[in-house]
């Protein structure tokens, strides 16, 4: 399987849960540093890991990627589009944001996971089972504020994942995402202490959320037992959204 985004934060957490539950994992990552890191860890683990260096908003690397999955381990049955723009964009109102900025986030955000898709569908389709887990965020469900770009991308790929459980369920192929809430990661530390205070006490459960607190439901939408699910979105976050 592959997990994009993998070189550090929740990307690292997935692929090494992944990891733990049997499966072989492609980190692919674009800072060299970051996905060698990973998956040297992994394979002193005992895991079967490999780096692939990516750019997710360009077509060629996705597709290199993919290829390149196919032809070490001979199929592609999960993935897991991690991969996102969050850090240092937060705190502008919409007028704001640059442009350039924007179109940015949109590339890596939207059209990342979007070739993400197109890249492994081929190879995917070809096994009983595919599995593909969006990671979009709770953001897009209560509409956070002075963020409008990251979350207007989320939210399009939470659309995303509905239209694709749709046309890809012919191939047998799931198509979910999860949501979750603020995160102590190394993208959020540039968030204000105040936003994570107001997550916690907004909670049902209420203390700060951790990768390990995500990792469990995109792991078992990758499993078998998540066979008949398609097209769903699992907000993981402690209860901040009751969706």
């Amino acid at each position: 399987m592959i997990v994009t985004g993998a070189g550090r934060g929740l990307g690292r957490a997935f692929a090494e849960a992944a990891c733990r539950a049997g499966a072989r994992v492609v980190v692919a990552e674009w800072v060299e540093a970051w996905g060698e890191r990973a998956a040297d860890d992994l394979q002193a683990a005992g895991h079967e890991a490999w780096f692939v260096r990516t750019d997710v908003a360009d077509w060629p690397s996705v597709r290199r990627m993919a290829e390149a999955a196919a032809d070490r381990w001979g199929r592609i049955d999960g993935l897991v589009n991690n991969a996102a723009i969050a850090s240092g964009i937060g705190g502008k109102g919409f007028e704001d944001i640059p442009v350039e900025e924007w179109d940015r986030v949109m590339r890596v955000n939207v059209r990342g996971p979007w070739l993400a898709c197109k890249a492994v569908f081929p190879f995917m389709r070809r096994t009983p089972h595919g599995k593909i887990v969006n990671v979009a965020s709770d953001t897009a469900l209560w509409g956070a504020p002075v963020l409008l770009h990251y979350v207007s991308g989320k939210a399009a790929l939470i659309a995303m994942t509905r239209a694709l459980a749709r046309e890809l369920g012919e191939d047998n192929i799931a198509v979910n995402a999860i949501a979750p809430g603020l995160t102590r990661v190394e993208a959020t530390e540039t968030v204000a202490a105040s936003r994570h205070e107001m997550y916690v006490r907004g909670r049902a459960l209420r203390r700060e959320q951790f990768p390990e607190d995500v990792t469990g439901a995109a792991v078992f939408l990758l499993s078998d037992g998540a066979d008949f699910i398609t097209g769903q979105l699992l907000a993981v976050n402690g209860g901040f959204v009751l969706h």
